[in-house]
């Protein structure tokens, strides 16, 4: 695992510094893009002088709330669905052909109904994450052990208690591949709604500056919603790995 962890962080150094290399070297033109070192030395500044400390937390609060619906109502759905076959017979294409739909296209729409605020941000979010969730629920219900739920009918459990202490913490590492997928398309659905048509975010930042040609704002801000969202994938993957050691699985 340490040789692995080695290879990756050799690899993205490798490709860190044959970038550095282009920018010095005129390669990548410099109104294009700064060197990394550059871009590092930009987003210290721009953490430390708290300019963008409104939009990362508008953008960061909008995330999770989206996040935090995503994951109830998918997991509740799940649990619903796998209980009644013949209704998850009949979405089953839905979902099998739900991310070929462009999400976004329902902005314009969502904006006449809820106005211009971040109801609809949430909700091209939300709509983005939560079948992932069902999916991955789904997947982790159908290969929860038999024994579990013969055990739940030996002891008398109702089918919430039966969904609460045994099925769901059965399929917790399936669940927790649905929340990474969540996550990242929560990233997605509110930075893009920002693009779009929004006064503050992230997105709507790193919109502006790429408008006014400035990459002292532009790249770093990328930056930070790359290390951010690495960051809590690899909590999650981290957390994955422990729930499938204690299941004994490699």
């Amino acid at each position: 695992m340490k040789r692995l962890f080695l290879y990756r962080l050799a690899v993205v150094a490798g490709a860190i510094a044959l970038l550095e290399i282009f920018c010095l070297t005129g390669v990548i033109d410099k109104i294009t893009m700064q060197p990394p070192h550059l871009i590092a030395r930009d987003l210290y500044r721009l953490l430390a002088s708290g300019r963008m400390n409104g939009a990362i937390w508008k953008t960061s609060t909008n995330t999770l709330l989206a996040l935090v619906l995503a994951l109830g109502v998918g997991v509740v759905a799940a649990a619903l669905l796998h209980r009644l076959r013949a209704l998850r017979d009949t979405l089953d294409p839905l979902f099998a052909t739900y991310y070929a739909v462009p999400v976004f296209a329902f902005y314009p729409f969502f904006i006449v109904v809820f106005g211009l605020g971040d109801l609809p941000q949430i909700l091209i979010a939300f709509m983005l994450g939560v079948v992932a969730m069902i999916v991955n629920t789904l997947n982790g219900l159908d290969r929860v052990p038999p024994v579990l739920l013969k055990t739940g009918r030996i002891m008398r459990l109702t089918p919430i208690d039966t969904a609460l202490r045994l099925t769901l913490p059965a399929a917790g590492p399936y669940i927790l591949t649905g929340v990474k997928l969540a996550v990242a398309y929560a990233f997605i659905g509110i930075i893009g709604s920002e693009f779009i048509l929004s006064r503050g975010g992230i997105g709507y930042e790193i919109n502006f500056a790429y408008n006014n040609f400035d990459n002292a704002t532009m790249y770093p801000l990328i930056v930070l919603i790359l290390l951010a969202s690495i960051a809590i994938n690899t909590v999650l993957t981290r957390w994955e790995k422990t729930l499938l050691a204690r299941r004994g699985a490699r």
